[in-house]
């Protein structure tokens, strides 16, 4: 099934999926836990929007290509363009919406990759790698350092974060990632995962969710 923007109350969006800009290592917790290194200044790498797909009816992996990994992350959903060197209010005023998301990675040939020292994106962009449910309204939230994310896997909870624990926190991160090259209204914003990655397969049942706000039911197909 394609993907389209939509809110929780079923309101379709109107501007078109963008590309999905992605911050790695943003919880020290989860880069040690990878034998990691804490960037200094954030690291960045983007998905292409062919990448996406819904939650509600299930996704699939490619289980032929090795360990396929979840990473639970605070999705945030842009409404307007930014580029070089936006203010705190030009970025509050962009942003759109904030979801659950999982960002799917094909773990050993990430590993592979990084030993070489080349790109991610094979490990990173492969169809489906980038699984969305709707979003929240902006409105719903008051205070964006303190937005939690939660995973939980065949009934057991597997990830369990906040947006506190954030290296470099949301707002300060889109001002950076904007400096860099322009975003879109359409683009999202992945927004790093907490510690806890782990393989899934076929079968797994997933509860993906923003504590107190959004909570969504899936599986692997």
């Amino acid at each position: 099934m394609s993907y389209q923007h939509q809110y929780v109350d079923g309101t379709r969006i109107h501007f078109p999926l963008g590309k999905v800009v992605c911050i790695g290592r943003n919880y020290a917790e989860h880069a040690q836990e990878l034998d990691n290194p804490i960037p200094t200044e954030p690291l960045l790498f983007i998905k292409p929007g062919s990448c996406v797909v819904p939650l509600d009816s299930g996704f699939k992996i490619p289980t032929e290509r090795g360990s396929v990994h979840y990473e639970t992350e605070i999705a945030v959903l842009l409404g307007k363009s930014l580029s070089t060197n936006p203010t705190v209010e030009e970025v509050l005023d962009a942003i759109s919406g904030f979801a659950p998301a999982l960002d799917l990675t094909l773990r050993d040939l990430q590993a592979q990759l990084k030993e070489k020292g080349l790109p991610w994106e094979r490990s990173k962009c492969f169809d489906g790698a980038c699984v969305l449910p709707p979003f929240v309204p902006v409105s719903a939230f008051e205070d964006l350092t303190d937005i939690g994310i939660r995973l939980t896997l065949n009934g057991e909870v597997r990830q369990d974060g906040n947006s506190a624990l954030m290296l470099n926190p949301i707002v300060p991160m889109i001002q950076h990632m904007a400096t860099q090259f322009s975003l879109m209204a359409g683009d999202v914003i992945l927004t790093g995962t907490p510690v806890g990655v782990g393989p899934l397969n076929p079968g797994d049942k997933l509860v993906v969710e923003l504590p107190g706000v959004s909570r969504f039911e899936s599986q692997v197909l």
